[in-house]
C-alpha cells in the first residue's frame, strides 16, 4: 500500500509557486509550474496524479487557487496564452506571508462585494478551474472518433494543413497526420495520437508511439484529456531520441479558449465620458 503525502493547501503553495517561477526564468506554462513545484516538494507520480474531482488532480486544483491569489496580490500576472509570469514586485519578492496574502485578498473581495452593491463596475477574477473542469467533462463525453475529429479541428485552427485522421487500428497508436509550415517556408510532417481518458499517459506509451513514428514523420504530438506522468515527460524529451510534444487536458482546454472553440466568451464594455473633450468647444 502506497501512502500518499498530503498535498499542501493552496496558501502553503504560494512560496513554492514563486520559487518554481524563479527557477523557470520568471515565467512558465501551467504544466511547467506544476512539474517544477512537484520537483521542489519531492512529490511522487501517485501524489501528483491524486484526483481532486472529476479529471482534475488535487495538486492542479490547489495550484490554480494559489496562482489566483498571488495574481490578486500583485505577485503574478498571466497572458491570454496561459503563460504565468512574475510581476516586477514578484521578481523582487523572496517569500510571502500566507496570512498577509489571504488578508489582502479578503479585503479585495469585500471591496468587490461593496462595489457591486453600489452599482459600480468592478473587475472580478473568476474562480479558477470551473470552466476548465466543465470543458474537460464535455470532452470526456465525446466518442473516441469524435475526439479525434476535434483534435483535427484544433490543429487546423492552429495553422496545420493537410490534417487527416487515419482511424486505422494496429497502426502503432497513430491517429492522424498533418503538416505545419514555419514562416511559410519550412514544412514539418507531424503525426499525432489522441487519448481521451482520465488517466495518465505512461512512459511506455510514449515509447510505443515513438516506435511507430520513427521514419514516418519529423515530429510527434500526443494530445490527452488526462495528464502525463513525470517519466512520460522525461521520455518525450529524452536525449538521443526524436522529441515528442505533449498536450495534456488543462493545456488543451486553454488552447480551445484561445481559439474560441466550444466556449462563449462574454466581454463587458466600459464607457466613460471624456469631460476634457468638451472643453475644446
Amino acid at each position: 500500500m502506497i501512502l500518499l503525502m498530503a498535498i499542501p493547501t493552496y496558501d502553503n503553495l504560494f512560496n513554492p509557486v514563486i520559487e518554481a517561477l524563479k527557477k523557470l526564468g520568471g515565467s512558465g506554462s501551467v504544466s511547467e509550474i506544476e512539474e517544477k513545484v512537484a520537483v521542489l516538494l519531492k512529490l511522487t507520480d501517485e501524489e501528483v496524479n491524486e484526483i481532486h474531482r472529476g479529471n482534475r488532480s488535487k495538486l492542479s486544483y490547489r495550484l490554480a487557487w494559489s496562482r489566483n491569489y498571488l495574481k490578486r496580490y500583485g505577485i503574478l500576472e498571466n497572458s491570454s496564452r496561459g503563460v504565468w509570469a512574475l510581476t516586477p514586485l514578484g521578481t523582487k519578492t523572496g517569500k510571502v506571508d500566507k496570512d498577509e496574502v489571504n488578508k489582502a485578498v479578503k479585503l479585495l473581495d469585500q471591496a468587490l462585494v461593496k462595489g457591486k452593491k453600489d452599482g459600480k463596475k468592478v473587475i472580478d477574477d473568476e474562480e479558477p478551474g470551473l470552466w476548465q473542469e466543465e470543458m474537460l467533462e464535455q470532452l470526456l463525453k465525446l466518442s473516441p472518433a469524435a475526439f479525434e475529429r476535434l483534435c483535427q479541428r484544433i490543429l487546423r485552427e492552429s495553422g496545420f494543413v493537410q490534417v487527416e485522421v487515419t482511424g486505422r487500428s494496429g497502426d502503432g497508436g497513430i491517429d492522424g497526420r498533418g503538416i505545419i509550415k514555419i514562416a511559410g517556408l519550412l514544412s514539418f510532417y507531424i503525426i499525432f495520437q489522441c487519448k481521451r481518458y482520465t488517466g495518465s499517459v505512461s512512459a511506455q506509451q510514449i515509447r510505443d508511439f515513438r516506435g511507430a513514428m520513427v521514419g514516418r514523420a519529423d515530429k510527434g504530438l500526443v494530445i490527452t484529456t488526462g495528464t502525463f506522468t513525470r517519466d512520460a515527460r522525461q521520455e518525450a524529451t529524452r536525449d538521443g531520441a526524436p522529441h515528442i510534444d505533449l498536450i495534456e487536458g488543462e493545456e488543451l482546454v486553454e488552447k480551445m479558449k484561445e481559439l474560441q472553440l466550444g466556449l462563449k466568451i462574454k466581454m463587458e464594455e466600459s464607457v466613460e465620458v471624456d469631460k476634457d473633450w468638451f472643453k475644446a468647444f
